[in-house]
């Protein structure tokens, strides 16, 4: 039984990560910065990675549903496996949520996206000031739920790791990070 991720799951988890990594990071800095030119940029490339870190989830629970994920260690007890299937679906849900908030406080705002400025994405709300706001509060909220999810997710891969030893981490690491390892093993 193979209990590590295809590489299709671990290369989308890592781009996703990365890339949300590089949205957090924009959009502290975005919203800090006085209206120029430059702040206009950072938000055109925080609605694009927005966009593409929610096409890449739909593609990943996609791919997650045609090979669902390895099962977890039966050293585990039932209340910690429960835990991280919610953990897990908490990411899915706000890795969609929060592209959809942005999605929605930019029409509310009359501001449309265009992915990577060349296709322009339908306006889903009608221009609504005080609606704006609300979403932009939402989609502040919701980052920082995100925040905290990804740092539990991070301490709880690391305590599988280091403390328990299960080999829960590796099974998603990609193949050239323990590979070498393993060689020097055989």
């Amino acid at each position: 039984m193979n209990n590590h991720y295809s590489s299709t799951a671990k290369l989308l988890h890592w781009f996703i990560a990365t890339a949300i990594l590089g949205l957090i990071v924009i959009g502290f800095t975005m919203t800090n910065m006085e209206l120029s030119p430059e702040k206009l940029q950072y938000y055109s490339w925080h609605k694009w990675a927005g966009v593409s870190v929610f096409l890449l989830t739909l593609a990943r629970l996609t791919w997650r549903l045609l090979r669902p994920a390895p099962s977890l260690p039966n050293t585990m007890n039932k209340n910690l496996q429960l835990l991280a299937h919610l953990g897990h679906f908490a990411l899915y849900f706000l890795c969609v949520a929060i592209p959809l908030s942005g999605w929605l406080m930019s029409s509310a705002k009359g501001v449309q996206t265009v992915w990577f400025g060349i296709w322009p994405i339908p306006d889903l709300l009608s221009k609504d000031k005080e609606l704006g706001n609300q979403l932009r509060d939402l989609h502040e909220t919701l980052n920082w739920i995100f925040i905290a999810f990804i740092s539990t997710h991070i301490l709880a891969a690391l305590k599988h790791h280091f403390v328990d030893k299960d080999g829960i981490l590796i099974r998603m690491l990609p193949s050239f990070a323990f590979s070498k390892k393993r060689n020097q093993s055989d």
